[in-house]
């Protein structure tokens, strides 16, 4: 098992919980919240069923993508201060 990404929560204990390298780990998300919880010990309750993502939301640390990082600072500052 490969998974990465967002997938159903094999324990039910929340919505979502992602994956990598076909492990869960300790990122979680229910209705549209981001937190972490660490996986229980256990079985799972039910086979994990994948999220769909946007493609935004996958990328890696380790993606060769650069970030220029005043534009991603003039960016914020732009979208938190209402556009002014």
């Amino acid at each position: 098992m490969t998974e990465e990404g967002w997938y159903s929560d094999p324990y039910r204990v929340h919505e979502q919980r992602w994956f990598s390298d076909g492990s869960p780990t300790v990122l979680v998300r229910d209705h549209g919240t981001t937190r972490k919880d660490p996986p229980p010990d256990g079985p799972y309750l039910e086979a994990p069923r994948h999220i769909e993502s946007p493609p935004d939301e996958l990328r890696r640390t380790d993606d060769d993508a650069s970030v220029d990082p005043v534009d991603a600072a003039w960016s914020y500052f732009t979208r938190s201060s209402g556009g002014f």
